[in-house]
């Protein structure tokens, strides 16, 4: 397998895409017109087209997201769709349901979803012998799992290494599903982890109160990228298709200086496309949207929830040192800015807001004093002025570093330029071959002229100019015109990113023909499968038989069969939360009680608890020991 360590970027839109790639990304993921896991983040064929073209120049990929389940009435327009994908110049499709691998698709490169469930070096092992070229890692996984699951597979391992969690399995969540219709493997999930929840024991009685029990930090692996390709990850991904564009500007950059660091101190590493960034701001991840961070499971199990908010926190600033009648002063580590939001949390635990209206020196005035501050509270900025002004401008330039060579030519002069991936281009110019009357004056002009790449991809690194034969037949400067020079420039930038977007077309990934998957009988290493197989189409059904596996029970966004089923699947435990693990009989104030529930208005929630894999599970309820 190459060793390239891939950045991979959310894209909400052509241009967010684009100021990812400028910010380093080797590749993004961009929602299609139709069948994306957000269904609020869909784009044209027209604007994905023109997102490959300017990706293409610096060798970024694009992948397009098909990653919803569907009906067999949707199917053959989900495939129908991938082939204008695949013309628009789309490089991979990341697709949940697996009832495609049963149609005549182009040939595409194929990703399989996180929603996929890719939990096991079993799972994994199987897409790769079904066709998939990359896997998308289960977020659970940890570093230990991530190994494992290298030494039984040769295909492309993805992982997230920054952004929102879900708080189950992705693809094996129905509680949005159950609470409206709205389900998140059809991309519209009404986020139910989000909201507040009572805790109750079998008797009813209230154990905690209106708290986020389900809503998990942000996850944050920015400790462990080198730990993570060690163990065989090469595309590190970042959530956020939903993301403002200061997030992608400033988390991409992050992870992009990040990536460069391990690349420059490890050769066994290099960078998964071409161009080198230069940042005009400081990213920080704690400035832009985050609940607070976790690393999640990657190396150990450890509390992971944010129970008293689901908003962003944004980064703590430090403690109130002094409050007066409408001034605060606050010993802060960095300096404040008139329009700041500040929060805090008071003494109910519960998240407070306000605004910067003035600042002066180390206090400032609120644009209210807020109920519940104390001397010795720690304020938060979950709104940096400054700094979101500072992402609304230029804040970076990538560029390809050329070599460019003046030459004398028959019918005039020939600009060549070759970049740093050996990709070169010529242009020709006829021009009257004059002596420049002022020799080093034209050398200069020329030299500085064609070193103006400005907002293209390019740099010049290495220019020479090779001797000019004048009518005398003597080596000598012409005299060129500035205008002349600068449509040779032009010619022959343009012709180097046509050369690039061929040679990256050459190099595009194929998937295997529908023929040829046909024939595949690659078993499934289980045999009867229920409803978190997620099948809800004759394709996918045909598609597990025929590798070995019986559908039992369809999915349930079609059978809208819940009794018994668990409506949440989630590694993350409320009881290993609150101190009350099963496993540690000893600890805790939950003594003798013997089963859990979670309220949330009229909707009650049964909890069961499988220690043995340490696995959460979520069932409706009709009433307390229902």
């Amino acid at each position: 397998m190459d060793n390239y360590l891939e950045l991979l970027s959310p894209a909400k839109n052509f241009e967010q895409g684009r100021e990812a790639i400028n910010h380093g990304a080797d590749a993004v993921y961009i929602g299609a017109p139709s069948f994306g896991a957000r269904v609020a983040a869909g784009n044209s064929i027209e604007d994905i087209e023109k997102l490959c073209r300017y990706a293409h120049i610096y060798d970024s990929r694009v992948f397009v997201t098909v990653n919803t389940l569907l009906f067999d009435n949707e199917i053959e327009e989900a495939s129908a769709m991938l082939h204008r994908l695949y013309n628009a110049g789309a490089d991979a499709a990341i697709i949940q349901d697996l009832g495609l691998l049963e149609c005549d698709l182009p040939p595409i490169e194929l990703h399989a979803s996180t929603q996929t469930h890719n939990a096991t070096p079993e799972r994994v092992h199987f897409m790769e012998q079904v066709g998939f070229k990359r896997v998308i890692l289960a977020r659970e996984t940890s570093l230990s799992q991530m190994r494992e699951i290298r030494n039984h597979t040769s295909c492309e391992l993805e992982a997230f290494v920054q952004g929102a969690l879900c708080v189950s399995y992705s693809g094996q969540c129905y509680m949005s599903q159950y609470l409206n219709g709205r389900s998140g493997n059809r991309g519209c999930c009404s986020q139910p982890c989000r909201s507040t929840y009572d805790l109750l024991d079998e008797h009813g009685n209230i154990l905690r109160k209106s708290e986020h029990l389900l809503s998990l930090k942000d996850f944050s692996a920015a400790r462990h990228l080198a730990e993570m390709a060690d163990a065989g990850i090469c595309s590190f991904k970042i959530e956020g298709r939903l993301k403002d564009m200061g997030y992608v500007k400033n988390v991409t950059a992050y992870y992009r200086r990040l990536l460069d660091d391990i690349m420059s101190a490890d050769g066994r590493w290099h960078p998964a496309s071409s161009g080198r960034c230069e940042f005009f701001f400081m990213p920080d991840l704690e400035k832009t949207f985050n609940r607070g961070f976790t690393d999640y499971f990657l190396s150990a199990r450890k509390q992971m929830a944010t129970m008293s908010t689901q908003k962003s926190i944004g980064k703590r600033l430090g403690q109130v040192t002094r409050i007066e009648r409408n001034t605060i002063t606050l010993k802060s580590r960095e300096p404040l800015t008139a329009g700041d939001g500040l929060c805090f949390f008071d003494a109910q635990g519960l998240l407070q807001g306000f605004y910067v209206n003035q600042v002066n020196g180390t206090s400032f005035q609120p644009n209210r004093m807020p109920e519940g501050l104390e001397v010795g509270v720690s304020l938060w900025r979950n709104h940096d002025q400054a700094f979101e002004k500072q992402l609304l401008g230029h804040t970076c330039s990538r560029k390809i570093t050329v070599k460019a060579e003046l030459e004398d030519a028959p019918e005039g002069l020939k600009l060549t330029l070759t970049d740093s991936d050996g990709c070169t281009a010529s242009a020709l110019s006829v021009i009257t071959k004059e002596k420049a009357q002022n020799p080093l004056r034209a050398m200069d002009q020329i030299t500085k002229q064609l070193s103006k790449m400005g907002d293209t991809a390019f740099e010049v690194g290495e220019m020479m100019i090779f001797g000019m034969q004048c009518t005398d037949n003597k080596e000598f400067p012409y005299f060129i015109p500035m205008s002349v020079i600068n449509e040779l420039r032009r010619a022959a930038v343009n012709a180097l990113e046509e050369s690039r977007l061929i040679w990256h077309q050459s190099r595009r990934g194929h998937c295997p023909s529908l023929e040829e998957r046909q024939l595949n009988n690659a078993p499934y290493f289980e045999t009867e499968l229920d409803y978190k197989a997620n099948v809800l189409n004759a394709k996918m059904d045909q598609f597990y038989r025929r590798h070995g596996a019986n559908i039992i029970e369809y999915g349930l966004e079609s059978t809208h069969n819940y009794s018994e089923k668990a409506l949440m699947t989630t590694k993350y435990c409320i009881r290993y939360e609150l101190g009350e693990c099963l496993k540690n009989p000893q600890s805790g104030s939950f003594q003798g009680v013997n089963e859990l529930y979670l309220r949330n208005n009229k909707n009650y929630f049964k909890l069961g608890f499988d220690c043995k894999n340490c696995c959460m599970r979520v069932f409706s309820a009709t009433k307390i020991g229902g």
